[in-house]
This record gives structure tokens, sequence and C-alpha cells, in this order.
């Protein structure tokens, strides 16, 4: 099998909803830690931040579906069982913080009987009950899953790095957009 065709990539919907979400898990981490950081816009940021997640929480929901619609393509031989295992693990590690990091501010935000308007009038109702002992957990909660998301998101980031820097075997072309490069043939190969 070819490395550049379709039994190789993930599913068309997989790729976009990465590229999507990609940016906005980096903005949403930036926003975060700027928003400890800043105090004086503070304000302005949490608002960006609130409805940012929301739509971090829609697309990881509608990228779960996908995923379990579509099988993934078949791991690289370049892979040894122990790097796919953790790919695999980290993977779903990866789809529960996308999943649990939103809900876990939307409950802390509820926990405080702070709205999360989506826009205008429209609100997303409470999800836990009124009180400071849940909002101080929660709150805790929501820091720690943010931690480990970045762990985990730049655990990513640098296996793909891995792979297409220094081992070349295109990992990235599972996941690009763009058309791939026909792969170069390797020595003692016979010409297709």
């Amino acid at each position: 099998m070819k490395q550049g065709n379709a039994a190789t990539r993930f599913a068309l919907p997989a790729r976009l909803l990465h590229w999507l979400m990609a940016p906005m898990v980096i903005a949403q981490l930036l926003i975060g830690v700027t928003m400890v950081a800043s105090l004086s816009y503070y304000p302005r940021l949490l608002a960006f931040h609130r409805q940012l997640g929301v739509l971090i929480l829609a697309f990881a929901v509608v990228r779960l579906g996908n995923r379990l619609m579509h099988r993934p393509p078949p791991f690289l031989s370049t892979m040894s069982g122990a790097e796919r295992r953790l790919a695999t693990w980290s993977e779903y590690l990866l789809y529960a913080l996308l999943l649990v990091q939103p809900l876990t501010g939307w409950a802390t935000l509820s926990a405080a009987r702070v709205p999360v308007t989506l826009v205008g009038p429209v609100k997303l109702p409470g999800i836990a009950p009124h009180s400071i002992d849940v909002f101080a957990v929660l709150r805790e909660c929501h820091g720690a899953f943010a931690v480990l998301l970045f762990a985990t998101f730049t655990a990513h980031v640098c296996a793909v790095l891995f792979h297409t820097l220094v081992l070349r075997d295109r990992l990235l072309d599972r996941m690009a957009l763009w058309r791939g490069r026909p792969a170069a043939p390797q020595p003692g190969q016979a010409d297709l």
C-alpha cells in the first residue's frame, strides 16, 4: 500500500475537525495562562474563554462521534507495539480531556451561579449545585486538567515532530489536509 493513498489517511471529516480544533485548544490554553497572569485583562479574557470552551466541547462531541463512526488508518510500520499502544492511549486521553475540561469549567461556573452565555439571552443551564465547596473542588480540577491537557497536547506534537523530522516516515500525511508526495521507493523495492 502506498503511503499517500486514502487507506493510510484519516477520513476527511476527522482531518477537518482535527485542524479546526488544534488552534482553538492552543488559544484556550494561552488564554487560560494569560487570565491567571494578568488580572487587568481577566474579565474580557474570561468571557472569551467561556465561549471558546463551549465551542471546543461541541467540536469534541462531534469529533468523538465521527471517530466512533470511522475506523482510523492502520499504524505505520515504523511504530513498535509499545508505541502503538502509547499512541492509542494518548488519543483516548486527549478525547477525554477535550470533553472533561470544558465540562469542569461549565460545572465550576454553575457552582458559582455564574451563567455561561452563548449569544444574547441564550444561556447554558447549570450542571452543578450552587456550593462554594463544590466550586473550590471543580476549580482545582479544572486547573489540574488544564495542566494534563497541556502536557498531553505537547507530547502529541513532539511525537509528530519526531516522526516527521527524525524518522521521516510521513506520519503527518495521515492527518494532513493536503496531498502528501508519493513515498520514495526504498532500496530493494521493485518499481510498480
